[in-house]
């Protein structure tokens, strides 16, 4: 049986249930972060709790418990429910309200665990289709994937496997990843107007032999002129991107640049 957390109901995932009332059903007004677990023990957590409560500021809510408090829930979550390779995702809700748009105190917490197949994804390209968007709020990991969502059955018929966002000829992120590409000398990733996410953050503190790790917008040309590219995030660690739109991305296969990060990735996660 699998547990979730409605606030601080530890209770079958059966059983957990929200009022319709509440922001996230009515508007879809609310906010989440994601991590894993691997042999049971959370990974890079509190980098996943800083940007947890960053997004509730930037989105005016309310957290109702102290950081001390939500690690003793994953915690007891994790044994419960005994997944040792799972994912955690922490979803916090506009609240219930009366008049179904204005903000609502107090929030409402879930917290829900399941099963996550830890895979490295060096030599597994990816494709990408390119689509022009910039998302509201984009400093906080909203619940708001409309148009992720809308665009899969247009991103499948492409023949891609992810989409990648652009706005006014620079490139941003993807629905799920932050995107980086690689030059001759530097490993870049955009700075403005995308989700900071944590992968992308560790990245940033890599050393990489031959290799600047910064971050800084660049073009879609840019992009196409690029050696390598690939995705990050909590699930894909660093996955490559083989072509964009059709156009391959340097040779148009995963390259030694992704696998060594890929590497210094897993070792950082062995030493969580």
């Amino acid at each position: 049986m699998n547990y979730i957390y409605i606030n601080d109901q530890l209770l079958p995932s059966a059983e957990a249930t929200l009022n319709v009332r509440d922001l996230s059903i009515q508007r879809g007004y609310g906010l989440f972060d994601f991590f894993k677990t691997i042999g049971g023990r959370p990974i890079f957590l509190d980098d996943h709790l800083d940007r947890f409560f960053h997004s509730a500021d930037e989105m005016g809510l309310e957290v109702n418990f102290t950081r001390e408090e939500l690690k003793s829930m994953i915690s007891n979550l994790i044994n419960k429910n005994n997944i040792p390779d799972s994912g955690i995702k922490l979803i916090l809700t506009g609240g219930y309200s009366d008049d179904g748009f204005s903000l609502s105190s107090p929030t409402n917490l879930v917290i829900q665990q399941t099963p996550l197949i830890i895979k490295n994804l060096s030599d597994s390209g990816i494709k990408l289709m390119s689509y022009h968007y910039q998302r509201q709020v984009p400093s906080a990991k909203s619940i708001d994937y409309v148009q992720a969502i809308r665009l899969q059955k247009q991103m499948r018929e492409s023949g891609a496997g992810e989409i990648l966002y652009y706005y006014n000829n620079v490139v941003g992120e993807s629905p799920r990843s932050n995107f980086f590409i690689v030059t001759d000398n530097e490993i870049l990733t955009a700075e403005n107007n995308i989700l900071k996410g944590v992968i992308r953050g560790k990245i940033l503190g890599l050393n990489v032999p031959g290799y600047t790790v910064a971050e800084r917008d660049f073009t879609m040309d840019d992009l196409f002129a690029a050696k390598e590219a690939f995705l990050s995030s909590t699930t894909r660690q660093a996955h490559p991107v083989v072509a964009v739109d059709g156009q391959p991305i340097g040779k148009g296969q995963p390259g030694p640049v992704v696998r060594e990060i890929n590497r210094q990735l897993f070792e950082l996660m062995e030493k969580e």
